[in-house]
């Protein structure tokens, strides 16, 4: 790891805005047209779910100041395509003078009560389709790091950075469950960055080097199933069976599915 830290440095460059994408001319044609219609997918698919994400993200909000007063969006500065920043936005699912690192802990003791239900069900991520209509994030692609993050693997964001950052990704599902892992940890930090970092960063660059709008689909449906999957290990314990946790996860399936077509109907 210390010498991916030390060897490249001259990552500035990417973090300065400079191009990262100049390849061959027709190359750089393909890329455009592919980009496009990621472009058209990503802003067809937020508006058909438009409907349900505003009336879920209204009552987020109101649950949100009504357990801590206050603001109820969180911003952080992350790094996107091109090595240029943006400001991502959350849900706030920590307390206003919660202080500390970077990281989120599972069970984060930083969390206000309401902020706990939306890490665990991924709510809080909600307000990052407006990143998706500003064409900072995709709804599918690496997740966006902070600078501080970057800046340890230079070379390697070099390839990441050559493509959109999304709401959910390939690596995002593969260490869905990191918060638990750097629970345990003496050090999240120093841990995050010598065992978890190196393989996302290689699910990352894999996407970046290969990835397609029914690889998108695939993942966004993977997606859905994670919060339902943590919801059902909450109501079913451990002990329980896997068909009465196969169960509760179809009918919370069954639930919002529901819940979005009353939604989508009353918009008609």
């Amino acid at each position: 790891m210390e010498a991916a830290r030390t060897a490249t440095r001259e990552s500035s460059a990417i973090l300065a805005g400079e191009s990262v994408v100049a390849g061959h001319p027709r190359e750089t044609a393909t890329a455009d047209r592919s980009t496009t219609s990621q472009r058209i997918f990503d802003i067809g698919l937020t508006l058909l779910i438009a409907p349900f994400a505003i009336v879920v993200g209204l009552l987020t909000a109101w649950a949100v100041y009504l357990d801590s007063p206050g603001k109820v969006l969180y911003r952080s500065t992350r790094v996107g395509r091109g090595g240029q920043e943006f400001c991502m936005w959350k849900f706030r699912k920590m307390r206003r003078s919660a202080t500390g690192i970077s990281l989120t802990l599972h069970q984060d003791e930083r969390f206000t009560p309401v902020g706990q239900f939306l890490a665990m069900t991924k709510l809080d991520e909600l307000p990052q389709l407006w990143n998706v209509l500003r064409g900072d994030m995709r709804l599918v692609g690496p997740r966006p790091e902070t600078l501080e993050f970057v800046q340890e693997y230079p070379e390697a964001y070099r390839e990441i950075l050559k493509v959109t950052p999304g709401i959910t990704g390939p690596a995002a599902l593969e260490c869905s469950g990191e918060g638990h892992m750097l629970r345990l940890q003496h050090d999240p930090v120093a841990y995050y960055l010598q065992n978890l970092m190196p393989r996302k960063i290689a699910i990352d660059v894999a996407y970046a080097r290969g990835h397609s709008i029914p690889g998108d689909l695939y993942v966004l449906v993977r997606t859905f199933f994670v919060p339902l999957n943590r919801l059902a290990r909450r109501i079913v314990p451990a002990s329980g069976s896997h068909r009465a946790r196969g169960a509760m996860l179809a009918m919370s399936a069954i639930v919002l599915l529901a819940a979005f077509a009353l939604t989508g109907a009353t918009q008609v």
